[in-house]
């Protein structure tokens, strides 16, 4: 089965295959995530751990690209202004 075929099979499932822009986006957002998590733990803030943690597992719950990127600037603009 070559990858054409293997998109076609995905496609009649109704599933289809993450963009580039979508896998580098959550990769980016989860690694600030995990960052902003770990500070969050070390310095006993939990505002920052619980940011940190939503910014690693959304990337699960949004199949849009334009949203992952929107929804993640977002929440990267939040730990930004609350990080101490």
């Amino acid at each position: 089965m070559d990858a054409q075929e293997a998109a076609g099979a995905l496609g009649a499932l109704g599933l289809s295959l993450p963009t580039p822009a979508y896998l580098l986006g959550a990769l980016l957002f989860g690694l600030f995530g995990w960052v902003a998590y770990r500070r969050g733990k070390a310095a006993a803030n939990p505002l920052l751990r619980w940011s940190g943690l939503a910014l690693m597992l959304y990337p699960y719950a949004v199949s849009e690209t334009w949203m992952l990127w929107g929804v993640g600037v977002a929440l990267s603009g939040w730990v930004w202004f609350r990080w101490e």
